[in-house]
């Protein structure tokens, strides 16, 4: 499993708008093969930054997942551009439930 995580600062009166732009790429992502969890939301705390959270079944699915956003194309005028990003790949050896 490879888990990616990372958070995007964008202006404070942008970042529901920023979110809001991504819904479809999500659900494009979402219906990817191997793509187990996909979500960029608002951070509940800061009004400036949004968090990204994937999870993918392996490697392969994130590689073909990042080669199809490699294709697509531009964002449309206008939409939020982040003033930065950090993501980071977390590749996992196992896992266990905390609740449920």
């Amino acid at each position: 499993m490879v888990i990616v995580g990372g958070s995007f600062e964008v202006e404070p009166d942008q970042r529901d708008a920023f979110v809001a732009g991504r819904r479809d790429a999500i659900k494009a992502a979402r219906a990817e093969a191997g793509c187990l969890e996909y979500a960029v939301t608002a951070d509940p705390i800061e009004p400036g930054r949004a968090v990204l959270y994937e999870r993918w079944a392996d490697q392969a699915a994130l590689d073909a997942h990042l080669a199809g956003m490699r294709q697509a194309p531009p964002p449309p005028p206008g939409a939020v551009t982040p003033k930065s990003a950090t993501v980071v790949v977390y590749e996992i050896s196992g896992e266990r439930r905390l609740v449920g």
